[in-house]
């Protein structure tokens, strides 16, 4: 029986937002950067595996995306990453759950497919897999269970998963269970919180088919609560689409933070070589008033990653600086 399971995403931090001073970790040994990592806390050492990049040329330019499957590891704040593994094969785009027994993965996909497979990573023992393939979902762990919501089955689906499913990691044996979906429209990217005891999820884009019968994304600023004991219930609208923000949100003082994400006001913005990045605003929830208020900036412009807890700071490792371009960026802001 494994022990209990911390669920760090719940920590209510010692700061207020408007104290977060950020500044940078070393970068991650690889100057382009990597999207759609998977990142967490593993043996005490900060974790970064996985990803995609374009190595040739830029996607408007024809280029390839590559899916990587290095797990890298940093043990301090002031030393170097080192690669301590693989993942079982590239992957992206999944989700990454942060417990005190290690780094839960959960599904991901390539170019070509989806992924159901759930483990461990630090043993690569297996969990119950998914009910199907998913990717681009958001995820988040309350009371030893995780919860993971929408996404897409396969890479060129054209309507994103009305799903939400839960598996509890203390049961022996458990398998994914499927829960009443979120009310509001299946998505993808979206953000999802810990707090008061209930699952958030925030933002995020639905998915439809477009002249060319490729999929265009339909932006949400929607706000969701689930309490596993009454189900969802509606919260007020966020003062701006948070696709993609950095997963899953922090809480300080009783507010869940929002940083960044791509509010889509850039989407078809031209030349796309000088596009200038995703908004910085941090949005605050306060899950006692449920209201919204914005707390300061992030100084980046980064999506598609996570926002990790780690000795003490809210670390955000690499993603998406603008369409197409990673950055190697680690940045950190200390809690206590």
């Amino acid at each position: 029986m494994r022990r209990t399971l911390l669920s760090l995403m719940s920590l209510t931090l010692a700061v207020s937002a408007a104290d977060l001073k950020w500044s940078q970790l070393p970068p991650l040994p690889d100057a382009r950067g990597f999207a759609g990592s998977f990142a967490g806390v593993s043996g005490g050492a900060l974790i970064v595996a996985g990803g995609t990049h374009f190595i040739d040329k830029m996607p408007w330019e024809g280029g390839t995306k590559l899916w990587y499957d290095t797990v890298f590891a940093l043990d301090k704040s002031d030393g170097q990453w080192r690669i301590t593994g693989k993942l079982p094969k590239p992957s992206g785009y999944g989700v990454s759950i942060t417990t005190s027994e290690g780094l839960v993965i959960v599904g991901g996909g390539n170019a070509t497919e989806h992924f159901r497979e759930v483990f461990w990573l630090d043993n690569k023992a297996s969990l119950a897999p998914l009910p199907k393939p998913c990717a681009f979902m958001s995820g988040c762990v309350l009371d030893d269970v995780i919860y993971i919501a929408g996404g897409i089955e396969t890479p060129t689906a054209t309507g994103a998963m009305n799903t939400f499913w839960s598996l509890h990691l203390k049961k022996l044996g458990a398998q994914w269970q499927e829960l009443p979906p979120c009310p509001g429209k299946p998505r993808i990217l979206a953000c999802m919180a810990v707090a008061d005891s209930a699952v958030h999820l925030f933002s995020g884009a639905a998915l439809h088919a477009g002249k060319d019968g490729k999929p265009e994304r339909e932006w949400s600023n929607d706000a969701w609560r689930f309490k596993p004991a009454s189900g969802w219930e509606k919260l007020p609208d966020m003062p701006r689409v948070a696709v993609a923000a950095p997963n899953p949100a922090s809480v300080i003082d009783s507010k869940i933070l929002i940083l960044g994400g791509d509010d889509g006001a850039l989407v078809n913005f031209e030349p796309k070589s000088k596009h200038p990045g995703f908004p910085r605003s941090i949005l605050a929830f306060d899950v006692k008033s449920q209201t919204w208020s914005r707390a300061g900036e992030v100084p980046f412009s980064l999506v598609t990653t996570n926002a990790v807890l780690w000795r003490d700071q809210i670390i955000v490792p690499g993603g998406e600086a603008r369409p197409g371009v990673r950055s190697p960026q680690v940045w950190s802001a200390p809690i206590k």
